[in-house]
């Protein structure tokens, strides 16, 4: 059969061509919402919210108005009905009614002839039939009546009680009053409700925008932030707000990058420097050994050459392991279980008799990278032997949940003060830690930052002599 030329649906398995316009339209609306700015989208909620609150507050409040106008009425009316029904039974009832709050009054016999009636009220038609005043009476409640037919240009709300001999009491009052009570409050909450949400959408604009103020001062501050301008800091308003929080994080973070990035430069100028040295004394060495090749003992040359490019390739392993350390965050590369015990065995056996080793009983096994603690030992190791006289002394042993591992020489010692600061980056005390001797100064912090990652910690001692390394970890 023929396709529809004038069908909108799409290829098959494809939504018709409706759903997919309401589906751009829908989607346009919010790109159009989302383009708008912060403090109009909440402030259109805001009013959004209150204006439905206002209007379904004045719906509620005409309503208990209408009602409680209604139950008034409908009291006076049940009032005034008993006192005609009393004055009735007693045959005290005169002959003219009065009705000075505006009341209807009918008494009508069992004939349906009315005996008495107030002033201005229908003396020969009732108000009622004898079926409607039956079945208000059975109702027990007040009903509307259409005063039109009988003269009264209103609506009436009536009532109706029995009283003795067969007599019928009917009363009834113009319902005008309460309509225009109800239309007056509601023409005043038609204009009064809209000026009240405007005002109150104004307020909050201003509100939002004070608000909002301290957000655009910490943009403005953000954009002062340049790489020559680093150490400027984001504004705090003085509220302790969520704002106020948010401004002291920004600028916890803020000296955080500016601590890792000045940490940063550090490294890069220390590296710079000590790699000058090795790259001029294998210069000038060349350069000397091509100026006078003939009288130029070359292996002499070459073995210098080696020792510079042996400190060069030193200095670009420790550098590399703390980029790895620095670029984990402080994290383990892996995670597995090592036994410390043959790690240390096997680590200590390269050294031969320049190191003794003393290992404690039972296998001792932690979770870490064996590579880095392998890395530890050997940088302790080695700072050791190059102040040392006596062989290294290497211990490991187990105090309560940790692994601990000591190396112990008998060097010149470093000072108390200065026991925590040869953990920085290119540390060097004194002549003793020369670069002519292998030392950049990298090795103890390696060793802290790895430690670290391992959840441990590292702390340097008095030996009586020399100087103990102490390195706590905890087992797996």
């Amino acid at each position: 059969m023929a396709a529809d030329p004038h069908s909108r649906e799409g290829p098959k398995g494809s939504p018709p061509a409706d759903t997919r316009e309401e589906g751009r339209a829908g989607r346009r609306t919010a790109g159009w919402w989302r383009r708008k700015s912060l403090r109009f989208r909440l402030t259109a909620v805001a009013s959004a919210v209150l204006g439905a609150a206002l209007a379904l507050s004045a719906y509620v409040m005409i309503g208990v108005l209408g009602r409680s106008l209604l139950a008034t009425i409908d009291d006076s009316l049940y009032q005034r009905a008993r006192d005609v029904v009393s004055l009735t039974d007693a045959e005290r009832l005169p002959d003219e009614l009065t009705s000075p709050d505006g009341i209807l009054v009918q008494v009508i016999d069992g004939a349906g002839r009315i005996t008495h009636a107030t002033t201005g009220t229908d003396r020969l038609v009732p108000l009622l039939n004898p079926g409607e005043r039956a079945a208000v009476i059975g109702e027990d409640r007040a009903r509307f009546l259409d005063g039109a037919p009988y003269g009264i240009p209103h609506m009436l709300r009536a009532r109706v009680l029995s009283a003795d001999r067969g007599l019928t009491v009917v009363v009834a009052r113009p319902f005008s009053e309460v309509q225009a009570s109800l239309t007056t409050a509601g023409h005043v909450l038609l204009v009064g409700t809209p000026l009240l949400l405007m005002l109150l959408a104004g307020a909050g604009w201003v509100i939002v925008g004070r608000t909002l103020r301290p957000i655009a001062a910490l943009r403005r501050g953000a954009e002062e932030i340049t790489d020559t301008a680093r150490s400027r800091r984001l504004p705090v308003p003085e509220a302790h707000d969520e704002v106020h929080s948010l401004a002291v994080t920004l600028n916890d973070m803020l000296a955080r990058l500016e601590k890792a990035d000045a940490r940063q430069r550090a490294l890069v100028s220390d590296a710079a420097h000590e790699l000058r040295s090795p790259l001029a004394s294998i210069r000038l060495q060349l350069e000397v050994a091509l100026g006078h090749p003939h009288g130029q003992d070359w292996q002499e040359t070459a073995e210098g050459v080696l020792e510079d490019t042996m400190r060069l390739a030193r200095l670009a392993e420790d550098l590399l392991a703390l980029a790895r350390l620095d670029e984990r965050g402080g994290a383990l590369g892996r995670r597995e279980p090592v036994e410390l015990d043959e790690l240390v065995s096997q680590t200590v056996e390269r050294y031969g008799g320049t190191v003794t080793m003393e290992i404690g009983d039972g296998p001792i096994v932690i979770a870490g990278d064996a590579l880095d603690l392998g890395r530890v030992l050997v940088n302790l190791v080695d700072n050791a032997l190059r102040h040392t006289h006596a062989p290294v002394a290497v211990a490991l042993r187990v105090e309560g949940a940790d692994a601990v591992l000591s190396v112990t020489d008998d060097g010149p010692g470093i000072p108390e003060p200065d026991r925590e600061r040869v953990f920085d980056r290119f540390t060097r005390l004194d002549s003793a830690r020369s670069r002519d001797e292998g030392g950049a100064g990298l090795g103890l912090a390696i060793v802290r930052e790895t430690v670290n990652a391992h959840g441990g910690a590292v702390h340097l001692e008095d030996a009586s002599p020399g100087l103990r390394a102490v390195v706590r970890l905890p087992l797996s």
